[in-house]
């Protein structure tokens, strides 16, 4: 009972503090929250001696859909893998992978998105959803059983961090924030970097961050800027596909593209003649008195992107680009037809959708399809090209799209920004554009001698084959694995 009460008071205090924080001066944000930080000194001891990291328990946190949160379901994965029963905290929306569902030892715990009042000023109505998901939160944490280890991802940040920090104080949990990202330079792409909201969830990144026991982040640029502007020393886990990540069979690939062209008329066969001794696809046909598959002569090539369409990506540029490569084929150029799909959910699909449909063309043809979990890897190990357009919005983060292309071989078409040099190698396993003109001179270049896998399509690819490039488990386990041994467990 004296638990309960202590939380209440902690929840209090906290939403007095971000109420605050819209109304006073930084100066003020600092007083806002010393009545949290007396708290947490009072308690410590006594939670940590009654816990003491003595179970197998953890909680991963995102504020988010877990079925759109990767990375997080690869560390529930993984704390399983190693004996530890997982409460997987977020928001039930997009179907988990089959390896979550299926886990014994991983709980989903489902929180709402919820989302404040429906009128009013905006601010006020952000205020109350920051007050409703810290009450939420409090709640759902302190229902679950007492983890060692409490793993949350942010961005999101607001109000998790400083939510989750204070429920491991009162139970004796050490508390690790994986940095994707920082939350406030996403909130930048929409309301500018001076935004008042803006400036107030910098700030509370920088204060709470500080508070985690351990930090992993995904580049050597982010790890570098958090101890540099922030004091918060990471520990750098970069993405890493998993081995479902691969270069799909042929028969595998026949069997998803029979299940798409059933809704997507791009991977519908073009103008062969349909017999019932052969299964024909755009890309593929099966001779079904020997089963055997082989790929269509002058097939098109496929060219996939993936998207969480967000202010980060410009879509229009890949647009443009297919736009001139439309061109090149209408003047003469020797290039195949292109099958160009889009997989993603996200905010801006719709916008982008409209776009799509008053372009006009004859040798591409575009689909927007949203894949279950088990489709997507087999989709990817089927392309030909892949094109990322993420440009991060702190440019200290790394696309995990690109990561799964590479684990299935497939050479990448990126856009620039300051540390996808970590991750893509200019002519080495694919190629870095600026803008639409240079991406529409790449596709052109590396499908003029498609669908040969002698030209530089199929250097970088072979040298994605033989690049021994580690996987996620591996680097969890290096990683991962003695952060967690360092603390008793």
């Amino acid at each position: 009972m004296a638990d309960a009460w202590v939380a209440v008071f902690v929840v209090l205090v906290l939403v007095t503090g971000f109420v605050s924080s819209f109304f006073v001066t930084q100066f003020g944000l600092i007083f806002a929250v010393l009545p949290v930080i007396a708290v947490a000194c009072v308690y410590l001891q006594t939670r940590r001696a009654r816990n003491s990291h003595a179970n197998r328990n953890v909680c991963v946190l995102v504020l988010g859909d877990i079925g759109r949160s990767p990375r997080m379901q690869y560390h529930a994965i993984s704390l399983s893998k190693h004996g530890y029963s997982v409460s997987f905290v977020g928001y039930l929306g997009t179907k988990p992978h089959q390896d979550i569902l299926g886990n014994e030892r991983i709980k989903i715990i489902p929180i709402s998105e919820l989302k404040g009042l429906t009128a009013g000023p905006k601010i006020l109505r952000y205020i109350t959803k920051v007050i409703l998901q810290s009450l939420q939160l409090f709640y759902v944490l302190l229902k679950i059983e007492a983890p060692s280890y409490a793993l949350m991802q942010n961005p999101p940040g607001l109000p998790g961090i400083a939510v989750t920090w204070s429920v491991c104080v009162l139970r004796g949990s050490s508390f690790i924030i994986d940095w994707h990202n920082y939350g406030y330079t996403i909130m930048a792409l929409t309301h500018g970097e001076k935004h008042p909201i803006v400036q107030v969830a910098k700030w509370y990144e920088r204060f709470y961050g500080r508070f985690s026991s351990h930090n992993l982040c995904v580049t050597n640029a982010m790890k570098d800027d958090l101890r540099t502007n922030w004091g918060i020393r990471a520990t750098t886990l970069y993405d890493k596909p998993p081995l479902l990540f691969k270069e799909a069979p042929l028969d595998i690939q026949h069997s998803l593209f029979m299940k798409m062209k059933k809704v997507h008329p791009p991977f519908q066969p073009r103008g062969e003649s349909h017999t019932e001794d052969v299964e024909w696809t755009a890309f593929t046909k099966r001779d079904c008195t020997t089963g055997a598959i082989t790929l269509v002569e002058g097939r098109p090539a496929l060219l996939l992107s993936s998207t969480s369409w967000t202010e980060d990506e410009d879509f229009s540029i890949l647009l443009k680009a297919l736009e001139d490569y439309e061109r090149f084929v209408e003047g003469g150029a020797t290039l195949p037809s292109l099958v160009c799909v889009i997989t993603g959910k996200g905010p801006q699909k719709e916008y982008y959708r409209k776009l799509i449909d008053r372009l006009s063309f004859k040798h591409i043809q575009i689909c927007t399809p949203w894949l279950e979990a088990e489709d997507y890897p087999v989709l990817l190990g089927s392309a030909d090209l892949g094109v990322c357009l993420h440009k991060s919005s702190s440019g200290l983060d790394l696309p995990m799209k690109v990561v799964d292309m590479f684990g299935c071989c497939l050479p990448v078409c990126a856009i620039h920004f300051q540390c996808l040099h970590e991750l893509v190698k200019h002519e080495e396993n694919g190629l870095i554009f600026k803008d639409s003109q240079e991406l529409a001179e790449q596709l052109e270049m590396l499908l003029s001698d498609f669908p040969s896998s002698e030209g530089r399509m199929g250097h970088f690819r072979k040298n994605l084959r033989s690049s021994g490039q580690q996987r996620w488990d591996e680097s969890w386990d290096q990683t991962v694995l003695p952060l967690l041994a360092s603390n008793g467990n």
